[in-house]
Order: C-alpha cells, then sequence, then structure tokens
C-alpha cells in the first residue's frame, strides 16, 4: 500500500466515507484514517442504535391509537427482542461491511491514530505501535466527530455516568435512570427507555431543546410524562454520587435516586490530539472553516462534520462533505468553484436552512430558523400555526391525533425562514417544508402545491389558509 494519497481523511464516520467518495469519483485517490469503527458514531452508537430503540415503542404506540389495531395489540413489547434488532443495525459493532464498502469504493483504509506532522504529513500511530507517515498530494480532511461533553459537576466524573455511547449500547434495561440535560439525546433516550420500562427522571436546566421553537419543547415535555417520566425544568443539578445501589443526584430542587445516569449536556470537538498545533490552530477546540469547507490560512486542510461546530446533525456533515470532496476535487484539476450552476461547492445550508428531527413521543421535526432568531436577524416576520386537528388525515392517521404545525413567514419577501412540525410521524413532512425554505418558494405559489386528500400534507393547506385569513 501506498504512503502518498491525494486526499487523505481523518475520521471514517459517514463524514468521512462520504467526503472521500466524493473525492475518488471526481477522480483522486484517497485514503481514511480511523482509530475506532469505520462507519463512526452514528453507525454504532448515536443514529442508526437511538433510532432502532425508538421504532419498535413508537410502532406499539401508533397500534394502540387505532381503532381495530389497538383491540388486537394486547401484548408489551418484548425488550430483549428490541435490543436484538438494535444490535442488527450496529451489525453487533463490527465494521466488516463498512470496509468492505470502502474498498468496493476504491478507498483504502489505514487504522490506527492519526495526527498532522507537518504540510500535507499525517503521522499514523497504527494498532501494533508502530509508526507510519502519510502525504497527501492535495488536501486532508479532518473528520473526527465530537465526544459527548460531561459538565463539571461535583462527584459526576467519578460516578461513572453514562453517554449516548452508553445508552444507545446498553445490553440491560435499568430499572431507573435519572438523565441530566434537556437537547435531543436527552428527550430521545428518556422516550426510548421509559417505553422499555424504565423509571425516568429528567433533570433540564431550562426548558427542553432549546433550539427549536418554544412550543415544541413543552409539547415534548407533556408527551414525555404521558409516558410516565418525571420531567424537571428550571433545574439545576448540584452534585453526584454513586453507592451500591446507584446514583444519587442532588438538584437545587431536591435528591433524585437512580441505578443508571446519563449525562446529555451537549458535545465537543474531537480534536484534541490530532496535531492542530502544527498548523497554527489550538487543540480541543472547533474548528472554523469558509462554506467551501477548507480552514481559512492553510489552503490544503478542510474541516467537516462535528468537528468544524457549524451543524452538528449527520445529515448536515454528509452535505457538507459531498461539498468538501467536490471542491477538493475541482481545486485539484484547477478548476472554478465559485460558478457551479447546481452550486454544490459550497455548504451554504448550514446557516439557515438546516432541517433536524427529533424522535420523541410526539416528533418534533424542524428546517430553518425559528421566529426569535429571524427577528434578531432583522427580518419582518408573520408566525402561523394550526392544529393537526383540522386536518382529515391526521384524524385517520390515530383516534384523536394531537399536533401542531408552525411557520415563520418573511413579510417583505413572502418566503418562508422556518418551519415546525409536531405530533406522530411527522418526521416524513420536513423534507417538503426544507424544499420551501430552502427554494425560497413564494407563498403565491405554494397555494399551488396543492396537498393530497386525504393526507396529513393537507397541512400546508391549512397553515396557508390561515395566513390568507390573518392577511385578510
Amino acid at each position: 500500500m501506498t504512503d502518498e494519497y491525494d486526499l487523505i481523511v481523518l475520521g471514517g464516520g459517514p463524514v468521512g466515507e462520504n467526503v472521500a467518495d466524493r473525492a475518488v469519483q471526481g477522480g483522486l485517490t484517497a485514503v481514511i484514517v480511523e482509530s475506532e469503527l469505520v462507519g463512526g458514531e452514528c453507525s454504532y452508537w448515536a443514529c442508526m442504535p437511538s433510532k432502532a430503540l425508538l421504532r419498535s415503542p413508537q410502532a406499539l404506540r401508533a397500534a394502540q391509537h387505532v381503532g381495530g389495531a389497538a383491540e388486537a395489540v394486547t401484548g408489551r413489547l418484548d425488550v430483549r427482542a428490541v435490543l436484538d434488532r438494535r444490535d442488527s443495525f450496529t451489525s453487533h459493532w463490527q465494521d466488516d461491511g463498512q470496509v468492505a464498502w470502502l474498498d468496493s469504493a476504491g478507498i483504502d483504509l489505514v487504522r490506527g491514530h492519526g495526527r498532522l506532522s507537518g504540510e500535507r504529513k499525517v503521522a499514523v500511530t497504527q494498532p501494533d505501535g508502530s509508526a507510519r507517515t502519510l502525504t497527501a498530494r492535495q488536501a486532508v480532511v479532518i473528520s473526527t466527530g465530537s465526544d459527548a461533553a460531561i459538565p463539571p459537576i461535583p462527584g459526576l466524573h467519578e460516578a461513572n455516568p453514562w453517554t449516548s455511547r452508553e445508552a444507545t449500547s446498553a445490553e440491560e434495561i435499568p430499572p431507573s435512570l435519572v438523565v441530566i440535560g434537556g437537547g435531543v439525546v436527552a428527550v430521545e433516550m428518556a422516550t426510548a427507555y421509559a417505553s422499555l420500562g424504565a423509571e425516568v427522571t429528567v433533570l433540564a436546566r431550562s426548558g427542553l431543546l432549546g433550539s427549536v421553537e418554544p412550543f415544541a419543547g413543552e409539547l415534548v415535555a407533556e408527551g414525555l410524562r404521558a409516558l410516565g417520566v418525571d420531567v424537571r425544568t428550571g433545574v439545576v443539578t448540584k452534585t453526584v454520587s454513586r453507592d451500591a445501589d446507584g446514583v444519587t443526584v442532588t438538584t437545587d430542587g431536591g435528591e433524585v435516586r437512580a441505578a443508571e445516569i446519563l449525562v446529555a449536556t451537549g458535545r465537543t470537538p474531537r480534536s484534541g490530539d490530532i496535531g492542530l498545533e502544527t498548523v497554527g490552530l489550538a487543540a480541543g477546540r472547533y474548528i472554523r472553516t469558509d462554506d467551501t469547507l477548507q480552514v481559512p490560512g492553510v489552503d490544503w486542510l478542510y474541516a467537516v462534520g462535528d468537528v468544524n461546530g457549524r451543524v452538528l446533525l449527520t445529515h448536515q456533515g454528509k452535505y457538507q462533505a459531498r461539498a468538501a470532496g467536490d471542491v477538493i476535487a475541482a481545486r485539484a484539476k484547477g478548476e472554478p468553484v465559485d460558478d457551479d450552476r447546481w452550486g454544490r461547492h459550497v455548504a451554504t445550508a448550514d446557516h439557515t436552512a438546516v432541517p433536524q428531527v427529533v424522535f420523541g413521543e410526539p416528533e418534533v421535526a424542524a428546517v430553518g430558523v425559528t421566529a426569535a432568531a429571524a427577528r434578531e436577524a432583522g427580518h419582518h416576520v408573520r408566525e402561523v400555526e394550526v392544529e393537526f386537528s383540522s386536518v382529515a388525515g391526521a384524524s385517520l392517521h390515530a383516534d384523536g391525533y394531537q399536533g401542531r404545525a408552525h411557520m415563520v413567514v418573511d413579510e417583505d419577501r413572502q418566503v418562508l425562514l422556518g418551519v415546525t412540525l409536531v405530533g406522530s410521524d411527522v418526521a416524513e413532512l420536513i423534507h417538503a417544508a426544507t424544499i420551501a425554505v430552502v427554494g425560497e418558494v413564494p407563498l403565491a405559489r405554494l397555494w399551488h402545491a396543492v396537498p393530497s386528500y386525504p393526507t396529513m400534507s393537507e397541512v400546508w393547506l391549512r397553515l396557508l389558509e390561515a395566513y390568507g385569513r390573518q392577511t385578510a
């Protein structure tokens, strides 16, 4: 195997795989350096196993909310079967399939820990302790991802808390679980573990899901409580201790006892030991990039995915990877990167058009900016909100369907800046909103995008009707 490639990628998660693949498709050679499993966090400890844990309870609840099916569903979840299904989606934490895909795509793999060691050079410490130096003819891409952040709460580190990794890979459901945090991981894991039989307490410093519209977090809190979760917002965690029987969490409102504790208070970039100091960058921090994902001042270095801190979502990281792979290939050929008619050489959607889904009970799907963020940016906005109970398709989807749709309209341009949907299975509706936001489709044109009847997509008609009444 050669030690010289056009492109070296540090990190073999889905983001690293995508940037390497795009570069190879563009005619370059590429190698990935990976110290763990090829496929990364998303495949083994995040997106895939978490959604597998959530899906079986979600399917059961869906049946229980439809007359006829509800009468037929009389049993309880088979927890072992749920965990076995989860394990199948992680390939039992083996990466043979992903390694085979790299080979089929013409991407080389070097296992070990990689560090920048000079201009276009990466030193790799291999599993057997041997050293190897790789050289990039064109570019090095850092795609090392992020780790769960552990806040400096007295006693927390010593209590050996779970992070998202332990929560998504546990082989048994503890009788009780206390979750510190109010973001996506906290909500999804609280939903999953409560559904699988654990007694769950959520301790959030503020409300839930602070990155989306406030009403969404409030509805999710109601949904969690309906599942039996003890949701405590506005709570400050003071100390944590562990003994033979479990953990004790002391807050400004009292104590909580549980068998296990999950910390879900954000992420930190995995950039502490990758040689950033060799290019004048600070270790342990997010790596700033431009919209081509190039690091300013270092024309051969790029950073994609969580490690750049732009948007910590797998799909946005893969989007960045496609842009970076294309631009690296184009620059290698001396082609311009600023006049591509498809606009694929830049990751501008990271700024104002990011879709996200929280797979809680209920689901939250959102794209674009919140009303507060839009106003802060200087937009003249109008908010429009309707209940899904006004949509025939929702009533057919589930008896007594509860949910809400909300849109933020730029009144000056008459386009959508943001859309938030809350309710069962709204995840499958968000891409239509994403197209409307990214495409800046005028509301006058959206009237002619007629939703099929009777489907949940008819919520678009109800939103436009509500907007028309407000402006009449």
